[in-house]
Order: structure tokens, then sequence, then C-alpha cells
């Protein structure tokens, strides 16, 4: 017998291209636009919403020619203006000639909408939907309608709100799909207006479009289709406009992985699909240019950490206690994290993931978890920053080579004037090094002092000055952690090896932002010298 014979077949439609284009800051290019297509007609989604042909010169290009492999490649736009016919709307004859092989029309479903946005009658509008749908299934194109602002509208009137719905499914739009436009439905309101909507439109043919206006979208799209709604609209990482739209990476795991949905649905991502979910995620995020949220919900870097010491002592037996799900389910990993709150236990699990080999009765693991309980109240944090952990762990435990030895180093920062009148700044680091018991000075500008300081110190380590070409760094945070002009200072340092891609964290720790530069970039160089000698193999930065 199939497993799958008794589930019900449940749509997810991807709108991160389209409706994800609106999120501020964000403007796909078309090469943007093809991979991200590429991504998700690989994880599985059964509709690619592309963008608005004839909107733009970057979406009409996008659809010259078929995006997506699997996935439906859909056309967004609107319906034919009021007054105009199907055959001389310029708007809608763009959309019938895409690539596409569905149309998404977006129509108004609020009659104050029909009266003020499009300034025509409600019949009008009606027969604006019908014309356009009707037109749709003419070229052989899949037709769906977007109700714009339905929720909003149904309270307001529910008759003609149902009416757009109604005329849109009649005339045969595979998809009618109630948009929460402005995000401020809640979930019981959506499961009842859904459940009423369902007495004109079956939910086989009914889809849910929610904005996160009041962080609910997720729970709007699941509260729908527990009232019978079959199609989920949402996007990569939730964004889009203002607050963004349904996260669709928090969803696709929720469908799958929880009851009632994993039993009753079936969707288009498989479990080895689901797999990909972290990776997916993070590339996206890789694409927009911005760090990933750590705390996403199960694709996040700290979505499976654990950092009290009771806590992870039970979860490294029974994982369950303290896991929702098994983060390899979507490509996460779990991470004991070591902090003033850890145990042994969060120390050991650590150590083990970074690949240090120890002896786990070795009483020096007691006294490098004073230490580091001991730096962790003075100001450093380990829990991002893994090659200084690893570091300061085989410092404790083992060896670790003395590649170079830093004798001193002295920054220097000038303001003047150049020829012009114009304010000027100019940084100097001056570094001395010993390296095989030969004394090496380096001298370098920078555009400031730690950059002056990391480009003197990376100027001249002798016999290792090759290795360390491909070492770039290419994040640098600041943390102040208490008042005042003698406040400590904390410094995180995002290193990459150009060479391979990957990366590592390092931390320092000092009153003085040089000298907690300076230690952060001393074992960035240290980390990148022992990995090109295989001694360490730090997992790449999350």
């Amino acid at each position: 017998m199939n497993a799958h014979a008794s589930k019900e077949r449940l749509y997810l439609f991807d709108t991160t291209l389209r409706d994800g284009q609106q999120t501020t800051g964000i403007d796909f290019s078309l090469d943007d636009k093809i991979t991200i297509a590429r991504m998700l007609d690989e994880l599985g989604v059964d509709y690619v919403e592309g963008g608005y042909p004839g909107a733009n010169p970057t979406d009409s290009a996008f659809f010259e020619e078929p995006r997506t492999s699997n996935a439906t490649f859909t056309a967004f736009g609107m319906t034919r203006r009021a007054g105009v016919s199907t055959s001389n709307d310029p708007g809608l004859r763009a959309l019938l000639d895409a690539a596409g092989d569905a149309i998404c029309f977006v129509a108004k479903s609020w009659d104050y909408h029909v009266r003020v946005a499009l300034k025509t009658t409600e019949d009008e509008n009606l027969a604006c939907i019908q014309d356009c749908v009707m037109a749709t299934l003419a070229r052989g194109k899949e037709p769906m309608v977007d109700c714009e602002h339905f929720f909003d509208g149904y309270k307001a009137n529910p008759g003609y709100a149902l009416a757009c719905a109604e005329i849109a499914y009649q005339a045969g739009a595979r998809w009618v799909v109630l948009c929460d436009t402005n995000g401020g439905t809640q979930p019981d309101e959506v499961r009842a207006i859904v459940a009423e909507v369902i007495k004109k439109v079956p939910g086989s043919h009914l889809g849910i479009h929610p904005h996160n206006d009041t962080e609910q979208a997720v729970a709007n799209a699941l509260a729908a289709v527990r009232a019978g709604a079959r199609q989920i609209q949402g996007t990569l990482n939730g964004i889009g406009e203002r607050c963004g739209n349904a996260n669709l990476t928090s969803i696709i795991p929720t469908l799958l992985l929880k009851e009632p949905y994993a039993s009753q649905f079936e969707i288009g991502v498989s479990p080895e699909q689901l797999a990909k979910l972290t990776t997916t995620s993070r590339a996206f995020d890789e694409i927009l240019n911005r760090a990933p949220d750590r705390h996403a919900p199960y694709v996040g870097a700290a979505a499976f950490a654990t950092k009290a010491g009771i806590h992870a002592s039970a979860l490294l037996k029974e994982p369950e206690t303290y896991e929702h799900v098994p983060p390899q389910t979507v490509g996460n990993r779990r991470r004991v994290l070591v902090s003033d709150q850890a145990g042994k236990s969060n120390l050991i699990s650590e150590l083990n993931r970074l690949g240090l080999v120890f002896d786990s009765k070795d009483p020096r693991l007691d006294d490098l978890l004073v230490e580091l309980k001991q730096r962790e109240a003075t100001g450093y944090s380990y829990e991002g920053a893994d090659a200084s952990l690893a570091l300061l762990a085989m410092g404790r435990l083992g060896t670790i080579p003395r590649y170079f030895k830093v004798d001193s180093y002295k920054v220097a920062v000038e303001r003047r004037f150049n020829a012009l009148g114009e304010t000027i700044d100019l940084a100097e680091a001056v570094v001395k090094v010993e390296v095989d018991g030969e004394k090496l000075m380096s001298v370098a500008e920078g555009n400031g002092p730690v950059n002056a300081l990391d480009n003197a110190l990376r100027k001249d380590l002798g016999r290792f000055q090759s290795i360390i070409e491909t070492l770039e760094l290419v994040d640098y945070k600041v943390r102040i952690l208490n008042a005042g002009t003698a406040a400590i200072t904390r410094v995180l340092i995002e290193s990459e090896d150009t060479a391979t891609g990957d990366r590592w964290y390092t931390v320092g720790v000092s009153e003085n932002i040089v000298d907690a530069s300076f230690q952060a970039l001393e074992d960035s160089i240290i980390t990148k010298l022992m990995r090109a000698e295989g001694l360490l193999a730090v997992p790449a930065a999350e």
C-alpha cells in the first residue's frame, strides 16, 4: 500500500522573487533571480512566482525563458484595467506572453479599495477578475487570483469579498488565494473566515497569503490549513514588505515533522530536500549579503544550542529532552555552548565537536573549565569564537607550535590637513616579531589603527608568509562591556581563507581596543597556520 495514499496534497507557493523583493534594502539582479529560482526548484516548492513581467526590465528579462524544471513558473500582475478589454490591455498581454506556466492576478476584494483605488464599480471589478481568468485559460496557462485585502474586506463587507472569491473560482481559477495584506488578522479570525469561504470555494482550490505584521504569519498560514485551505504562499526566511511574509523556512519543517500535519498532508519537499533546508536558508542570506538570523527556528545557528550545564548533560544523554526535532532532519546541528554557565559536559561536547583529542578523565579539563569561567567573567565570550576556544584548549591540554613570538607593537594615529585643506586620517603600525630566532620588524599603514596593525602583523612572518597570503579579515565587531572611557572592550573577528572559503571567529578582550583587536588578530593567524598543517579543523563559521 502506498504510504502517502491516505495523505492530502498541500501545495507551497513561493513569492520570494516578487513579494519578497519588496523588502526594504533588497533588490535582486537578474543573476540573483536565476540563482534563487534554481534553489527554490531544488528545495521542492510547487510554485515559484518570479515577478511582474512588463513592470521593469529585470522581471521582463527573467520571463524571457522558463526558469524552473519542476516547480510551476508563475508570473504576477494586475487584473485588466477597468473599462479596457482583455485584448487591449498591455499589462495583461505581457503576462500572457511571458514564459511562465501560470499567472497569479492580484485583485481587489475590499469594496473600499474598489471605490478608492480602482475608482470603478463593484460589478466591473468582478468582470475584470472573470475576464482575466478566462483569458489565461484560453492561452493554456494556469490562472490564480490573489484576493488582496481579503480579510479586512470580509470584515467590512463579507458579501462582496465572497463574491470576488467565488467569481474567480467559477471562472476557472486553479487557486483563489486569500491575502491578509495588512497582516493584522488573528489566527482565530483566519480560521473562522476561511471556514466560511470554503462554503463557496472548495478548500482544494483555496490558498492563504499571510503577512507578518503581528508576528503571526506562520500561525495564520497553519490556521488556514486547519480550516481547509490547501495552498500556502510565503517566502524564504520570511522576507517581504514591512515585517515580511509567512516564513516557508519555518512552515516546511513544521508540515513535515509536526502533527497533525505530518500524518495528514503530503508536500513536494522530500526528507532529503528537508535535510538541505539550513544550507538553502543560509545560502539565500549570502545572496542578500546579510548575516543569517542565529535565532531563526529550525535553521538558526542557535536553534539547537544549549548553554546551561545541567541542560547540556541531559541533552547529551537524551537529545529529545531539549530538542523538539532532531537537528539533522533540517540540516542543522546540535551545539553545546561553553560559557560561564557551562558544566564539564558542555566543555567535553564542544571539544569533541572541535575535533580535539584528549582523555575525558584528564584533570587538566577541570582547570580549563575554571579558566574559561574566569575569562568569561572578565568579558571573553567563546560561544561565537570557536577558533580562540580551540587554541585556548590546545594550549592547556596539548601543544601549540611556536610559529612566532610578538616582541612588541606600536600604533600611531594622525589627523592633519592635506594641501587642499581637507582633513585626512592616517594610521601607522610597527610590529616586531621573532620567527625561528630571527628578529623581524614590519611597518604598515591602514585606514585605521586596527587595519594598520593587521597589515603590519601579516606583512612579514618569515617562512610562514606564503601560508597567510590567503588570510583575509572579513568582519570586525566591537562591543563595549561597561560604561566609561576605561570600559572593557570585546572584539570579535571573522577571518576567511580565500583559497578554500573556510571562515572562523576569534576573540580578544582588553581595556584597550587596539590590544583586544591584536589578541583576536594573533589567534586568527595561528589558526590559519595550524589549519594549513592539518593540526586544527575548526568547523566553518555559522
